[in-house]
């Protein structure tokens, strides 16, 4: 659906950008502004596209406010923060019994929000099951509580949003095509942060210029090549990242006059050298393996950290194998009941002869300690308890 340009008046603008707490004067987010205006008007629906961070939660309120429902209830409702197995009773509802926890009956988002608003955010993560009942209800208004055979009647404005990209989460089978259709009869899509370059610096003022006066510290100041730093950062987290910046300078540095070098100590690498904003915009669409990369690099350093202090470990047990020695050739090896668990282990025939240099070292240990067995044993890196053995069998 195509709109006439509305040509609100910068005092109109004013009014509403005050009332929701939006920040900017970039000719985009004025015209988003205006299409939800327009939009309010009407009962169609509408889905609200743009990177996480960007602010997509303050267009709902304005369509509701501006419409006929604006004295009918409005809710916001996170369906990425819902549980799979519950997000159909928390929409839809529940009968008593409905399932083991039902207890009594429980009326939906649709039920409650009937002749209102309902803000669906992060509506792609719903379920593929979910996604058919809403469907359902935003074609016949019509729906089911959990539980129930009875059809229910409902009269609710839907507004979605989401941060994916919706065409390819229909190639990955991910959501349903007929549903992206219904609900993208209207499209408000909010611009990332770089792409509203002189509204940076007035944010920045705003959520640092807060912070100072909430916690009655000096304001922040920053000089022109900070300022073009700010503006030239690629800001992946929108303005959520450039609000948590600007408290984190506020916060640390003593001295509030901050220029570039200051900056760029709490941007990302990339982001805080000039020039790397100028991204190819195909790759954007890719899909960044650098992080997994770097989790299964830490996993192969961990896997042969752990590796290397396995054989050190085994390495040291190894000179406390006890060695058995047959001081008549044609007499067995015998075992008794009293010797210790660890002489019942089969022996190899490799392992009967003496190891001189062993011997040599237990006996000057011996020597150097006065024939204190605990010292020796720890000069040699044994056990007292392997010590007194090798003492015994060496005939020291």
């Amino acid at each position: 659906m195509t709109f006439c340009q509305l040509n609100m008046t910068q005092q109109e603008l004013l009014a509403i950008k005050q009332r929701f707490g939006i920040i900017g004067q970039s000719p985009l987010l004025n015209r988003d502004i205006e299409i939800a205006v327009q939009v309010a008007k009407t009962d169609l629906s509408v889905l609200i596209t743009g990177e996480s961070g960007v602010g997509k939660e303050h267009f709902p309120k304005i369509i509701h406010a501006y419409s006929a429902r604006k004295h009918g209830p409005y809710f916001a409702v996170n369906c990425g923060a819902i549980p799979e197995g519950t997000i159909d009773s928390e929409l839809f509802g529940h009968e008593k019994g409905a399932f083991t926890d039902a207890k009594n009956e429980h009326k939906g988002y649709f039920e409650i929000a009937d002749g209102g608003t309902l803000f669906l955010d992060e509506v792609g993560e719903l379920p593929l099951q979910t996604q058919v009942r809403l469907l359902r209800v935003l074609e016949t208004g019509e729906y089911l509580r959990m539980g129930s055979s009875q059809v229910r009647k409902t009269n609710v404005r839907v507004v979605a949003a989401t941060n994916l990209d919706m065409r390819q989460a229909i190639e990955d089978g991910r959501f349903r095509e007929d549903l992206y259709y219904r609900l993208n009869t209207i499209e408000i899509r909010v611009p990332a942060l770089r792409e509203r370059k002189e509204d940076i610096p007035l944010l920045f003022r705003k959520f640092s210029t807060d912070f100072c006066n909430r916690y009655q510290m000096p304001p922040l100041s920053l000089n022109e090549e900070a300022t073009r730093l700010l503006q030239e950062s690629y800001w992946r987290g929108n303005i959520r990242q450039l609000k948590n910046v600007a408290e984190q300078i506020a916060v640390i540095e003593l001295d509030h006059q901050i220029n570039a070098d200051t900056l760029r100590r709490y941007l990302p690498k990339e982001e805080s050298q000039q020039g790397i904003v100028l991204r190819n915009p195909q790759r954007t669409q890719e899909k960044d393996y650098s992080h997994e990369i770097g989790i299964l690099y830490n996993m192969v350093m961990q896997n042969k950290k752990d590796l290397e202090d396995l054989k050190t470990m085994l390495s040291h047990r190894e000179s406390e194998i006890p060695v058995f020695r047959n001081t008549e050739q044609s007499t067995p090896i015998e075992i008794t009941p009293s010797r210790d668990p660890e002489d019942i282990l089969p022996v190899e025939e490799d392992s009967l002869r003496i190891d001189e240099g062993e011997k040599e070292r237990i006996k000057r240990a011996l020597e150097l300690s006065g024939g204190n067995r605990k010292v020796a044993a720890e000069k040699v890196g044994l056990s007292e308890r392997t010590l007194y053995r090798k003492i015994r069998e060496y005939g020291l």
